[in-house]
């Protein structure tokens, strides 16, 4: 095996996150959480995606919990989601007591069908759950009108959607709640780390109280009351400011950060199109009236035996490509405790054949030349 020369990813880092860093502990002296950092990065999303407020978060799991107590989510609760996405958001309401009602695929996006959420629904639904897989929009004005109708909850896990939108709207900021992630796989990060958006400003209170431990204390720091107390229960929801120090380098260059990524994205679109003109692969779709961020850039092969093939092959030749979740209704937990609704008729297939090329900031264009190069190779073209 060769040595990897081009990895899968590498965390973003723009030059400034050191400096920032040192700013928090040496200047600031505030490590802790809801610091002079935390504050602007919270602003900064609110403007950028004109939700009424933003709480960063510990993780995007840690924003799912919060909008799933939020939405007071209990025992005997169903929530409609997708199986092809991350244990997280499941995770959120199962610990909730809550069943996830898996529902089957676009096979063109890899989003969750919208044509088959309103059948799943029943009189112990509470919520839907769109995943914008690779930050790709789901359908939500379908959505957001099946819910409407039957007086659900919209939780948005757009871990991988930031600045992404949907017919000229933030992902993230359509449903009643959006959750965003900042893991270091994603286009900004801070290590481990997250947001929670709300449509409402009425539940910021709320959620500052769940995300300090059940205390009122993001009040007292406020000066609005003199002493804080514990109030209701919660959790330690809230990220270090030495975090949130290091994604403000990196949403003060978001929008570089953002054209860059997509550059690559379209260089892998037209080096590879060619082998798609043949049916040999199968490229990402994104539908009219959405724009993506280029979090992800992903190819479909023939089978699962064939992407391992080509998994192996670019290992082989330094490069080192992945594939992606395994659907959760297939998952030991995902059988004990959710259920699939209807016909598995794309996503476990569909998730076969899905293998994930490199993309990350430090990505050059001479890299996806190679990749691209492979790719072709492999494929003998």
């Amino acid at each position: 095996m060769a040595d990897i020369r081009i990895p899968f990813n590498k965390p973003p880092y723009t030059g400034k996150e050191i400096e920032y860093i040192t700013e928090a502990v040496v200047k600031n002296r505030k490590i802790c959480g809801d610091g002079p950092f935390t504050k602007m990065c919270d602003a900064w999303i609110e403007k950028r995606t004109g939700t009424a407020k933003s709480l960063l978060t510990t993780s995007c799991t840690h924003a799912t919990e919060l909008a799933a107590l939020l939405c007071g989510i209990g025992p005997g609760d169903e929530v409609i989601m997708p199986s092809y996405t991350f244990v997280s958001t499941a995770n959120a309401f199962v610990l909730r007591g809550a069943k996830p009602v898996f529902v089957d695929i676009r096979p063109d996006t890899m989003n969750m069908d919208e044509k088959l959420i309103e059948a799943a629904v029943t009189e112990k639904t509470k919520a839907v759950v769109p995943v914008h897989y690779a930050g790709v929009a789901c359908e939500m004005d379908t959505i957001m009108d099946i819910a409407a109708r039957h007086k659900l909850y919209v939780i948005e896990d757009a871990a991988q959607g930031m600045l992404s939108t949907y017919k000229g709207r933030a992902l993230g900021a359509i449903g009643d709640f959006g959750c965003f992630s900042f893991h270091e796989t994603k286009n900004y990060s801070m290590g481990e780390g997250g947001a929670l958006l709300m449509k409402d400003g009425a539940f910021a209170e709320e959620a500052e109280i769940l995300r300090e431990k059940g205390t009122n204390r993001a009040k007292y720091y406020r000066g609005q009351i003199d002493k804080y107390t514990w109030v209701n229960l919660g959790s330690s929801y809230l990220p270090g400011e030495m975090n949130a120090a290091y994604l403000w380098a990196q949403l003060e260059m978001a929008d570089e950060i953002n054209q860059k990524r997509l550059r690559l994205y379209r260089m892998y679109d037209e080096l590879l199109k060619p082998l798609a003109e043949r049916g040999l692969i199968e490229l990402p779709f994104i539908p009219e009236g959405c724009a993506g961020n280029g979090h992800m850039y992903y190819i479909k092969v023939k089978d699962i035996g064939e992407r391992t093939e080509l998994i192996q092959f670019l290992a082989e030749n330094g490069i080192m490509a992945v594939f992606h979740y395994i659907p959760l209704h297939s998952a030991p937990a995902g059988k004990r405790f959710g259920t699939f609704f209807g016909e598995d008729r794309y996503t476990t297939r569909e998730s076969e054949r899905l293998l994930r090329l490199p993309m990350y900031y430090e990505l050059e264009p001479d890299d996806v030349s190679e990749i691209t190069g492979k790719v072709k190779e492999f494929y003998r073209v």
